[in-house]
């Protein structure tokens, strides 16, 4: 790839809730806390840097959440952009930490509406955005949670809302409560586990925020169709896994994350890389094979 200065305007926009326009290549924000998403980074300079830079290279989307840390991201991110400006800041709710990679479902409905006026708070702005439920709790009645979230919208605490991990199913029963403007589900070339749930939020439209997008396990191996592809093109398997993700759908705002400058600059490369017809078929033939191997190596 020849792109001296990669912007992710190249993306192309999708407009969250109707209204909220987005570079569709965003920035999750889980990788600038410490190991195992829990205290500071190891690299704070470097991690602001990160952040510092997102503007320059037409980032305006970033995700977080409050549980990043808890509290470490949303601290670095005001720290280093307030007052935003142009960039969105989504956050969530809805997983408690313990320690280091341990995550809880919480979802009492005081406890979410209290993390979002914390997260307000926080993030020093007068109104979230976007606030997305991270994970229903299963042991939490779902309308009970639901219910939290369609009173944060009308208390102006939150101005679109989202799920995370949800099926189709859970998703229709949100929205007999609130809109839901946003779903976070893991997704990438070689995961398609959530195959059903991103062509339905297409047809409704619906963001789709897949995280983990720059996975393609096996297929970033060497000698496969997506390495080749790759070095035709004069670019990093990941970055081609990422220009895969973002021309699967209109809807898709992929959202790789990074605690480094020049990954960061990378990722957002992917922005300008075009796929061609053949290029996207054969990508999306190899990463349906590669889940199908997956599922039947699971059974």
């Amino acid at each position: 790839m020849t792109q001296t200065t990669p912007n992710a305007a190249q993306s192309g926009t999708f407009k969250i809730g109707g209204d909220l326009s987005v570079n569709r290549l965003g920035f999750g924000a889980m990788r600038i806390t410490g190991e195992g998403v829990w205290g500071d980074p190891a690299d704070r300079e470097g991690a602001l840097a990160t952040l510092r830079r997102l503007p320059d290279l037409g980032v305006n989307f970033i995700d977080t959440a409050d549980s990043y840390g808890p509290a470490v991201s949303e601290e670095l991110i005001r720290e280093a952009l307030h007052p935003y400006d142009t960039v969105v800041v989504a956050t969530k709710a809805g997983l408690t930490r313990t320690g280091p990679d341990v995550w809880i479902p919480v979802g009492r409905p005081e406890y979410l509406k209290q993390q979002a006026y914390i997260s307000r708070r926080r993030l020093g702005v007068e109104r979230i955005d976007l606030w997305q439920l991270h994970r229903i709790d299963r042991h939490v009645p779902q309308d009970e949670q639901f219910g939290a979230i369609r009173e944060l919208i009308d208390e102006g605490v939150i101005r679109h809302a989202g799920l995370s991990e949800v099926s189709v199913e859970e998703i229709e029963a949100a929205r007999r409560v609130f809109p839901v403007a946003t779903v976070q589900n893991l997704y990438n070339l070689a995961n398609r586990k959530s195959e059903d749930v991103l062509d339905h939020c297409e047809r409704e439209g619906i963001g789709f925020i897949p995280w983990y997008p720059l996975a393609a396990g096996r297929l970033a191996q060497e000698g496969s169709v997506l390495t080749e592809i790759a070095g035709r093109l004069g670019a990093t398997p990941s970055q081609v896994a990422l220009a895969w993700v973002l021309r699967r759908s209109p809807v898709m705002l992929p959202i790789p994350g990074t605690g480094k400058v020049g990954h960061l600059e990378e990722n957002v490369a992917a922005a300008s890389l075009t796929l061609s017809d053949e290029d996207f078929t054969a990508l999306d033939e190899v990463g349906r094979q590669e889940w199908e191997r997956q599922q039947a190596a699971r059974r």
